[in-house]
């Protein structure tokens, strides 16, 4: 049985749980977990997890001779997964393309434009200039959407784990993840839904705060009796996260095009992928995204001009087997071919 150790000491807590629910049931690879702490507690109890932090991340490594070690996440700590590259068959997972091939010039000119402090730590603790090495240096890049693939590998990780056919009474229309018009368009999004004519009810499934929940509460005030807002105002729990995803008609996703990561333009669909995509086959819910979201998967959909409509439509014409495409087992052999294919 072939041996992968799985490293995540800083975000995507939800991608790490992904790979290991997949695992547990693998007969061809066994698979050591190096977690933070914050990771750990995000993810909860779990077999073969190893607390890791920085200082000790890399004999810890090494003691277990793996065939493969995977790094979940490469934006933080590059003096320590640089030399985790240098010394072990290592492949990469890329949130962000275009950080994945910046230079060092370019990283060093970014500490001066946004976030200085934390960005001069990261120089002078957890060696920035060396993150072109990590992904530079790393055997394998790997990304999550398929059409984002070219020429780094595929690894398939998403799969439903929640499916309901049930339909509401007053049609629910989930937008999922915290409500900032930073990477969202909510402005947008409650435009449109106040003109709707139809009874529906719009369930903003995140954190709502700030300027955006001032015009939430304003909207409110002069909503038509047919139409229904819920907002939260604290960070949503993940037992309510998957209630109410699990029961959405729809999920609507109002991405921006444009992102920046370490001041490096990202591009949503083309160079990083939306957390949204993985909520759509996790829940097993059709999506509208914007028109400039590429993707080639048939459960996502361009969002057109009459979005009542299109919603309306989706609902009552549109099946998506989501069990058929996305199951479990079938993901998990994928993945070990993938998998088998790195080492």
């Amino acid at each position: 049985m072939r041996k992968i150790a799985y490293i995540e000491l800083d975000t995507h807590a939800e991608i790490a749980l992904n790979f290991m629910e997949l695992m547990t049931d693998s007969t061809s690879f066994s698979v050591d977990y190096f977690f933070s702490e914050k990771i750990s507690k995000q993810i909860g109890k779990r077999e073969r997890v190893t607390i890791s932090n920085p200082k000790n991340l890399t004999e810890k490594i090494k003691v277990g001779n793996y065939d493969l070690v995977i790094i979940g996440t490469a934006h933080r700590y590059f003096n320590v997964l640089k030399k985790i590259v240098d010394e072990n068959p290592t492949a990469v997972i890329v949130h962000n393309q275009n950080f994945s091939k910046i230079s060092k010039r370019e990283l060093y000119l970014s500490l001066f434009k946004n976030d200085r402090i934390f960005r001069l730590k990261l120089l002078l603790k957890e060696g920035l200039l060396a993150a072109p090495e990590v992904y530079g240096k790393a055997k394998d890049r790997l990304v999550l959407e398929e059409g984002m693939a070219n020429k780094d590998v595929f690894l398939p990780l998403f799969f439903t784990k929640f499916q309901s056919s049930t339909k509401n009474m007053i049609p629910k229309i989930v937008v999922p993840g915290a409500v900032s018009n930073h990477r969202r368009d909510y402005d947008m999004v409650l435009k449109e839904f106040v003109q709707f004519k139809n009874p529906f009810e719009l369930i903003l499934l995140g954190k709502a705060s700030g300027e955006e929940l001032s015009k939430i509460l304003k909207i409110q005030k002069s909503l038509p009796n047919h139409l229904k807002i819920r907002w939260f105002p604290e960070k949503v729990s993940s037992d309510i996260f998957d209630e109410i995803l699990s029961q959405a008609d729809i999920l609507w996703c109002p991405v921006k095009r444009e992102t920046k990561f370490f001041s490096q333009e990202e591009i949503y669909g083309e160079t990083k992928m939306s957390g949204n995509a993985g909520d759509a086959i996790k829940y097993g819910k059709l999506a509208i995204f914007p028109s400039h979201y590429h993707s080639k998967e048939a459960f996502i959909f361009q969002q057109k001009d009459d979005i009542e409509g299109q919603i309306l439509s989706l609902m009552t014409t549109n099946s998506f087997d989501f069990e058929g495409h996305f199951n479990k087992e079938k993901i998990l052999k994928q993945l070990e071919g993938v998998l088998n294919g790195l080492i």
